[in-house]
């Protein structure tokens, strides 16, 4: 089953709101979506989709209400006790929402895991009202995919076309584009040589990092500088050799 797959795959399920904090891609990732949003617009209802443990929606101040959604369960109980927060276990094909309750959705490396991802643009359309944006980021250009896709779990890389044609059916219009990881991003392809060794040492690094505020202080300065770098490679890159794109769609 897809869902024992997440649950099991412990560089998602084990994945809390401190990644923005140890991992340079995700600070990337996040910071270069918060400078494309509209942050001064507030939105009273927001939710991640494939939320993982650490959503965007940790970083976005101008939110009233936040829900957030994942096929794996674990990381999902570290919401449970905020305020004005909504955890929920589900899928993304078949989502238990009303029509029109969000005017903010994302869906953050999410599409690419979903193998009829049709559907699952349809369902994030029919939960988003009218006007309400969306945030998307895909992996880019089917000629980067590589044994590490197949590993974690990705079905497809996108042509930027393909998935701007996508949310036009379902009357989603692309507002902006933007590059999130350049060709930094190819160092992902060697944990495919050995994935069980990459994800021990990823915990282990998470462990560490929590647990010893000395390596904490050197690590945060080592992410800063990363992903600094992985931003600005992210701007000036060519847009055919990005390896990950961030969209952002209105709905008519």
């Amino acid at each position: 089953m897809l869902k024992d797959f997440y649950d099991q795959h412990k560089n998602f399920s084990h994945r809390t709101s401190t990644e923005y904090l140890i991992s340079p891609g995700i600070r990337c990732k996040f910071d270069l979506i918060r400078e494309n949003l509209d942050t001064d617009k507030i939105f009273n209802y927001a939710i991640d989709l494939g939320s993982s443990g650490n959503s965007i929606l940790f970083y976005l101040d101008n939110l009233k209400h936040k829900s957030f959604l994942d096929i794996a369960d674990l990381p999902l109980r570290q919401y449970t006790n905020g305020q004005k927060s909504s955890p929920l276990c589900g899928d993304l094909k078949n989502l238990p929402y009303r029509d029109e309750t969000f005017d903010l959705v994302s869906a953050l490396d999410v599409l690419e895991h979903i193998k009829d991802d049709q559907k699952a643009v349809y369902e994030l359309s029919r939960i988003l009202k009218k006007s309400g944006m969306a945030i998307i980021t895909v992996p880019h250009r089917r000629k980067f995919f590589t044994e590490q896709d197949r590993i974690i779990g990705h079905y497809r890389r996108y042509e930027l076309g393909e998935i701007v044609n996508n949310f036009n059916k379902v009357n989603l219009n692309c507002v902006r584009t933007f590059g999130i990881y350049g060709q930094m991003m190819r160092i992902s392809d060697f944990q495919s040589t050995n994935p069980s060794k990459v994800e021990n040492g990823l915990l282990n690094l998470r462990d560490r990092y929590e647990t010893n505020p000395t390596f904490g202080k050197f690590w945060r300065i080592v992410v800063y500088i990363i992903s600094k770098l992985m931003k600005v490679e992210a701007k000036y890159q060519s847009f055919d050799n990005l390896m990950n794109i961030g969209l952002i769609f209105k709905k008519a």
